[in-house]
């Protein structure tokens, strides 16, 4: 590994010197017409291969449903030229939410989700060519041990201890695991409330019933369909409930312990969300692929060194969610709540209390690539989103061109810069290329909001909607900090 470096290139000369430099392979390529090209996923098609990767704003409505900075947001990066957008994670339970202001999709909110995606639609076509319609995936998730649906104090829902990040997470040693049945019925409320959403969306509209109250996902994934998403995605990363089910090792029954159980919950909530909602409506998985974290708590790294990839069991899930008809794969890695942000997403600066990591961005750029690649070649025409990218700044375009034309994924996929530049898309292939003053400058800001329990969003490029958000977050979470002291 190299010293960590911050950004500092002025051409694309620059970039490819560092890697000669750093014995780094990473391929650029100047002719990004494989952006611009359709991809299929499913039985639809997007219409071109950028994605934003999803981002939560934690600014919805207290009911979940899309507040004016949600509205904002979306129309943004749907006039941005967008091919694919990986709606932000949506609770599937109150108890799951990771905040108060979590998006959550319901039966009596549904009608205003439908009203943006409408608007969404209408301004990507108006600015981007009335063909262009882009496609509209909504993530499900259950925050497990990031749970705190009320207040700033966490309410962690584990499905085992883990000695690392217990004490991070509001976990102590009485702090009960979630029980088999608790999932089970999870599960079971799926099939049963998809079953029902779906008789029921025959008719003039879905009915609010006692039954539809305790849905969970597979209820989220039938709303989604009847207002216009093309898909969901059963959220599978960043160390949250479904993710941390993949690396329970040491939890006991039919959830923990071997990979057929630990992967339990994931194959089987994906069957009952295929088997509701037929085969033209998407499904997708972005999952954590490597989770840089010891064994015996987590996924996809080596038994005795943690840093070293072993991909027997991540190649196989990617096979195993193939086998179960998932049409959309998203690979990630890493915990952006831990220590070791960077093998998320690389940045120049790291949020407070996180040290500087001791390797290059650009070595942490090429491990997300490499992993991105292995997982499209075992998930073969299934799609895989790509991502890592945001730290290349206005050379992000030659990479994601690159790895598209070798076939090492097929969609490009934007996280936080999509926060900084939503124009990204309409820049690169009208004009062909990247804006560096509407750059995302890695200064981990918007991550530093969500920390302190504010609204998130670019402090540098949207200061005027954020900067003040994000003073105002810094001064809560430091009263918090001295009054806990």
């Amino acid at each position: 590994m190299a010293a960590h470096e911050k950004f500092n290139f002025k051409t694309l000369d620059d970039v490819r010197a560092k890697l000669k430099e750093l014995d780094v392979r990473m391929d650029l390529r100047e002719d990004l017409s494989p952006l611009a090209e359709p991809v299929r996923v499913g039985n639809k098609t997007a219409p071109n291969a950028f994605a934003v990767l999803p981002m939560e704003g934690c600014d919805s409505n207290t009911d979940g449903s899309p507040s004016e900075l949600v509205k904002r947001r979306y129309l943004r990066l749907a006039r941005g030229g967008y091919g694919l957008i990986w709606w932000e994670a949506n609770a599937v339970v109150p108890e799951g939410r990771a905040n108060f202001r979590q998006m959550m999709l319901t039966a009596c909110n549904r009608s205003q989700f439908g009203e943006l995606i409408r608007q969404a639609n209408a301004e990507a076509a108006d600015r981007n060519g009335s063909g262009h319609r882009p496609l509209h995936i909504l993530q499900l998730t259950h925050s497990g041990r990031y749970s705190r649906p009320e207040g700033h104090t966490g309410r962690p829902i584990i499905p085992q201890h883990d000695p690392i990040l217990d004490p991070r997470s509001n976990v102590t040693e009485d702090t009960p695991l979630v029980t088999d049945s608790y999932l089970d019925a999870l599960t079971e409320r799926y099939v049963q409330s998809a079953l029902l959403a779906q008789a029921v969306a025959r008719q003039s509209g879905l009915v609010w019933t006692e039954t539809l109250r305790r849905v969970r996902d597979v209820q989220s994934a039938l709303l989604a369909q009847e207002i216009g998403f093309d898909g969901v995605d059963v959220k599978a990363c960043h160390r949250y409930l479904v993710s941390e089910l993949l690396a329970s090792h040491t939890r006991e029954g039919k959830y923990g312990g071997s990979f057929e159980n630990r992967s339990r919950f994931l194959r089987q909530t994906v069957q009952a969300i295929r088997s509701a909602v037929g085969p033209d409506f998407i499904v997708a998985c972005r999952f954590n692929v490597f989770d840089a974290h010891p064994y015996p708590y987590g996924f996809g790294e080596d038994k005795d060194d943690f840093w070293k990839f072993d991909p027997t069991e991540p190649m196989e899930l990617v096979r195993m969610l193939c086998r179960e008809g998932v049409d959309l794969l998203s690979n990630s890695a890493g915990n952006p709540y831990y220590i070791y942000p960077q093998v998320t997403r690389p940045f120049d600066t790291s949020s407070m209390g996180i040290p500087t990591p001791d390797e290059h961005p650009l070595e942490s750029m090429v491990r997300l690539f490499d992993l991105t690649r292995q997982i499209q070649e075992a998930a073969g025409d299934v799609p895989v989103v790509g991502n890592g990218y945001s730290w290349l700044r206005q050379f992000l375009p030659y990479a994601g061109a690159a790895n598209l034309a070798a076939g090492k994924c097929r969609f490009v996929g934007l996280g936080r810069s999509s926060f900084a530049y939503p124009d990204a898309p309409y820049d690169v292939l009208n004009k062909g290329a990247m804006d560096p003053a509407k750059c995302c400058i890695a200064c981990s800001k918007c991550t530093q909001i969500m920390r302190d329990h504010g609204q998130t969003g670019c402090v540098i490029r949207d200061s005027r909607i954020y900067a003040q958000m994000y003073r105002e977050a810094r001064e809560d979470a430091s009263h918090r900090e001295h009054s806990f002291q």
